[in-house]
Parts: structure tokens; C-alpha cells; sequence
């Protein structure tokens, strides 16, 4: 297995840009948790020329639905959601400044062309093991839109992080180019 990279928020261009399809890391620092009903209510704001209500320059946003805590915990089971439910307000979110996201799944051509303009790496956190990612949380504080409930955004500590590069600031797509090495089976 090859070495985990450490990365330290804020996350920026230019560690965004030292990172490859493949490489395996563990975040620490803060970032930022919002899922497609915190987009849709940022993107409007934003059309109506509101002020979004948290600094997006050089973040991660971390596509989550945490369950309740327990008690003494910060958070309970954290575990990613599918990131193309936020496919239709991130091109708009990465001009915000975000340099990182997480979440599950692949990404349409819109976000991939956003990301190579704005310097963003997309991050896979390892769906199903949402009660082993929650350990590397240890803060986890809603800073806007309540209402929401889990789906607020909110500000989490974290150590420890566990991530795999998915999709590099370049393009480069691990979905696509592990899938494409079985395409040539037999069958498939």
C-alpha cells in the first residue's frame, strides 16, 4: 500500500495541485460539511447577490448527512454521500473559491472542466464506513441554515481524515481509468 500523504487545511491551490488520481491521504484541520439543500439555498443567495455565509477560499466541503451523536461525541455515523446530487450547483460553488470536496461517487463533465479551471480535487471517503470516519471527527459545529437540520452547513474538525484522490485538479479520474482496465474482460 502506498504512503498516506498528510494534508493540513486551509487546503490550497497549490497543494491541490501536487496531488494525483490514486494517492491516499488523511486530512486534519477543518472543513466544511453541505449537502445539495445547503448548495441549492448557497446558489440562490448567490443569484440573488446575497453574501454566502461562510468563506469558501481554500476549503474542503465534505458531501455529508451526519446522524445524531451519542452522547459525548460530536457527531455520530458521518459517511459520504453521493456527490453528483451536488453536480448541478458546484461549477458555481468552486468559483467560491472551494479546493477540495469529498463525497462518493463520479462527477459529470461540467464538474471535472470546473475543477480543472479552478484548481479542485475531488476526494473519495470510503462509503459504508461512516461510524470509522466519524472517530477522525472531533469537532462538529452547524454554521448556517439550521433549518436543515443534518443537512446545515457545518464546520468539522477532523484528524486523521481518511480520503483517496478520485479526480485530480488535471482531470485525471480514477473512476474511469480502473473501470476502463475491465472493460476488456470477456463479458463486459
Amino acid at each position: 500500500m502506498a504512503e498516506q500523504i498528510r494534508i493540513q487545511t486551509p487546503f490550497t491551490e497549490e497543494m491541490s495541485r501536487k496531488l494525483k488520481a490514486g494517492d491516499a491521504v488523511l486530512i486534519s484541520g477543518e472543513i466544511i460539511a453541505a449537502r445539495d439543500a445547503a448548495h441549492k439555498a448557497m446558489t440562490e443567495a448567490l443569484a440573488r447577490g446575497e453574501k454566502l455565509p461562510v468563506d469558501w477560499q481554500n476549503q474542503m466541503v465534505y458531501y455529508l448527512g451526519p446522524t445524531p451523536a451519542k452522547p459525548g461525541d460530536p457527531i455520530g455515523s458521518c459517511g459520504p454521500t453521493t456527490s453528483g446530487r451536488m453536480d448541478a450547483y458546484t461549477p458555481t460553488m468552486l468559483e467560491q473559491g472551494i479546493k477540495g470536496m469529498i463525497g462518493k461517487g463520479s462527477r459529470s463533465k461540467e464538474v471535472v472542466e470546473s475543477m480543472k479551471k479552478n484548481g479542485v480535487t475531488y476526494f473519495a471517503a470510503v462509503g459504508g464506513a461512516a461510524a470509522l470516519i466519524a472517530k477522525s471527527v472531533k469537532k462538529y459545529e452547524v454554521l448556517a441554515y439550521p433549518e436543515l437540520g443534518p443537512e446545515a452547513v457545518a464546520r468539522l474538525t477532523v484528524e486523521d481524515f481518511p480520503a483517496i484522490v478520485v479526480i485530480d485538479c488535471e482531470g485525471n479520474n480514477l473512476y474511469e481509468t480502473n473501470q476502463a482496465k475491465y472493460r476488456t474482460l470477456k463479458g463486459y
